[in-house]
């Protein structure tokens, strides 16, 4: 797609948005284009963006009512899930809990009024029971793995790093391959109790806090 150019999303042959280019990854990249087609506040409804969904074949999160169109990602970002991935896969074979790549819907419940959806890199679910009959998760992942990249790493490392401590998610990884390090976050009761840095060089290994003995090695997982 050209730097300047705009999409326009249909829906049943009428414009319902439109997707414009934009610099700065915090701000909304929804702007409204039908009359019938409201925002409460400036801020889309978790209704109104299925509805975007529905009628698109993009890829879209929603945190917080801005909705924000998820970019290919490099190949630098997709060594370093892979590598997790594959770590993560082999470890949790015959076990309860279970690890899952993106692209893969996550409901997350910030408010009554606040429902959010996003697209993790990876995550490890232990409540597959809050999955409904379309296969949609609606439950809360105990572990989530984000790999920063450009397009991403303010939503990353600020929006999403509240919305999963505020949703009771109990281990964050953040990824960042351009340092090549791993920030891992430990949430208790929605509070972070504990950042554990892992750095290429100094250590040689990620160590999980909440699953005893999973470690992915840091020689594997940078470029």
């Amino acid at each position: 797609m050209e730097v300047n150019e705009e999409i326009i999303v249909t829906k049943n042959g009428r414009d319902i948005a439109r997707i414009l280019p934009c610099d700065d990854p915090n701000k909304s990249l929804l702007a409204e284009e039908a009359v019938d087609y409201e925002t409460h506040e400036g801020r889309v409804t978790y209704e109104e963006f299925l509805e975007l969904v529905e009628a698109s074949d993009q890829r879209f999160e929603l945190i917080d009512g801005v909705i924000y169109n998820l970019a290919s990602p490099s190949y630098e970002h997709q060594y370093a899930v892979r590598e997790i991935f594959g770590t993560f896969y082999n470890w949790f074979k015959q076990k309860k809990c279970i690890p899952l790549t993106s692209p893969f819907d996550v409901t997350l419940f910030k408010a009554q009024d606040n429902i959010c959806v996003v697209q993790p890199d990876i995550i490890i679910i232990c409540d597959q029971d809050n999955m409904d009959k379309k296969g949609k998760y609606k439950g809360v992942p105990t572990l989530v793995v984000e790999v920063l990249s450009r397009s991403t790493r303010s939503k990353d490392l600020l929006k999403k790093l509240e919305l999963y401590r505020q949703c009771g998610v109990k281990e964050y990884w953040m990824v960042d391959p351009k340092n090549k390090l791993v920030n891992v976050y430990v949430f208790d009761q929605n509070e972070i109790s504990d950042i554990i840095a892992f750095q290429k060089g100094a250590h040689e290994y990620v160590d999980s806090v909440c699953f005893n003995g999973l470690k992915v090695a840091l020689t594997d997982l940078f470029l």
